[in-house]
């Protein structure tokens, strides 16, 4: 086995020239079969922007989510007495309300 590799380095180093010919064949042959980038690039943003509303409500959805566990974390550091209590319910309000104002905001600025 360890030969089989020798001789396929071998190979390489005495058929530099052939090897490169190959590949250049191969990489004009694949674009030769490319075809309009356009097409693609069009079907992409539609699937995408057909996707954006379901991807709004999941962000949504996530919000609540993240609400809820975020009430029951401020009501246990309440309820506990610690002195970092209102730190802790403004950085979970924060985000829930940054997870609501960004799906917005990227719906008005794309227009979807």
């Amino acid at each position: 086995m360890l030969n089989d590799g020798l001789k396929l380095k071998r190979f390489f180093k005495t058929n530099k020239l052939l090897v490169s010919t190959i590949l250049l064949l191969l990489i004009i042959q694949v674009n030769a079969h490319a075809q309009d980038g356009v097409a693609g690039i069009n079907e992409a943003n539609q699937k995408v922007r057909s996707y954006f509303d379901a991807g709004t409500e999941l962000m949504y959805a996530v919000g609540a989510i993240l609400g809820l566990i975020g009430a029951v974390k401020v009501y246990q550091k309440w309820n506990a007495g610690d002195p970092d209590t209102g730190k802790v319910a403004a950085a979970w309000f924060g985000s829930c309300v940054f997870l609501v104002v960004v799906a917005t905001v990227i719906k008005s600025f794309f227009g979807v």
